[in-house]
C-alpha cells in the first residue's frame, strides 16, 4: 500500500493535472477508506496545494484561470511553493502589504501563516486576481482591491485607475514577481501595462520583495521597469547560480534561498 504521504503527492498532482477530482475516484485508485481520503484532502488544502468542494477537490484556480496564465503557472510549482513560504514568513503583524501579479506571488499569499489571516492582523492591497481569490477566503479580511483594465493573460487589472490608486498609498511589503531579471537590466516583463503597475508599487513600498524562481535569474525580458538597486530581498529557489546571487548580495540585496 502506498504510504499517506506518497499518496498525498499523487493527489495533488492529478489536480494540477485534471483540475479536480472527486472522493470516490480516489477511493477506488488508492484503495483506502473515505476517511483517509478526506483527511488527505484537508492536509493538503492547508498545504495550499488545492481547495477541497463537494465530493472532492479542485485546484485553487481552476475554471477561473485564464489558459495562458495557467499554463505559466504550473511551470516549476514544487519551487514556487517554497518561495512563496519563504516570503510569507516576511509578513509581520500590522503590516501593509502589496501584492503584485503572477502565481509566485499568488503562493506568498497562500502560505500566510494563520495567525495573521483572521482579526484584520494585516491589510492586503493588490490589482491580481488570484490574489483576491485567495485572500477572500479569509476570516475578517482587510482586502483593498485596485481596479482598472482587466488583462486576463496576467489575470490583473491595470491602466490609469490602478495608477492613481496606488499614487495615495503607503506599504510596509511589496511582493512582486517578474519574468526576467539581471544585473544590467534590473526587472522585466513582456506587457508594458503590466510594468506600468509594477513600477508604481514598488515606488510606494518601504520594501521590495521579489519572489521568483531560479530560471527567471540572469534572463532578459522585454522591457524593464525596476531597477536591481530598488530591490531589498529577492527570494528564490536553491537552484539559484551561486555566482549571481554573491553579485546581488554584493549590490546589498538580501537573497533567502527556498
Amino acid at each position: 500500500m502506498i504510504k499517506a504521504r506518497s499518496r498525498r503527492e499523487i493527489i495533488a498532482k492529478l489536480v494540477d493535472e485534471c483540475a479536480t477530482v472527486s472522493i470516490s475516484d480516489l477511493i477506488e485508485r488508492f484503495k483506502v477508506t473515505d476517511t483517509s481520503i478526506r483527511h488527505d484532502l484537508i492536509v493538503l488544502e492547508a498545504a495550499g496545494r488545492l481547495r477541497r468542494v463537494r465530493g472532492g477537490a479542485m485546484s485553487r484556480g481552476a475554471g477561473l484561470m485564464n489558459a495562458t496564465y495557467a499554463a505559466r503557472a504550473r511551470k516549476n510549482q514544487a519551487e514556487k511553493r517554497r518561495i512563496g513560504r519563504v516570503a510569507a514568513g516576511l509578513v509581520r503583524a500590522g503590516d501593509v502589504v502589496l501584492f503584485d501579479s503572477g502565481s509566485t506571488a499568488t503562493e506568498v499569499a497562500v502560505h500566510i501563516p494563520p495567525a495573521l489571516r483572521s482579526g484584520n492582523a494585516i491589510k492586503i492591497v493588490t490589482a491580481a486576481l488570484p490574489i483576491i481569490q485567495e485572500v477572500g477566503r479569509w476570516e475578517q479580511v482587510d482586502l483593498v482591491t485596485l481596479g482598472g483594465v482587466y488583462l486576463a493573460e496576467y489575470q490583473q487589472s491595470v491602466g490609469p485607475p490602478v495608477l492613481n490608486q496606488l499614487r495615495d498609498l503607503r506599504a510596509n511589503l511589496l511582493f512582486l514577481g517578474c519574468d526576467g531579471l539581471t544585473i544590467e537590466s534590473g526587472l522585466m516583463t513582456p506587457d508594458f501595462l503590466v510594468a506600468e503597475v509594477s513600477a508604481m508599487l514598488a515606488s510606494v513600498a518601504d520594501r521590495v520583495v521579489v519572489v521568483t524562481d531560479s530560471t527567471k535569474l540572469g534572463r532578459a525580458g522585454f522591457t524593464s521597469f525596476l531597477p536591481i538597486r530598488a530591490v531589498n530581498v529577492l527570494v528564490t529557489d536553491d537552484h539559484a547560480d551561486p555566482k549571481f546571487v554573491k553579485e546581488l548580495e554584493s549590490l546589498g540585496i538580501e537573497v533567502l534561498l527556498a
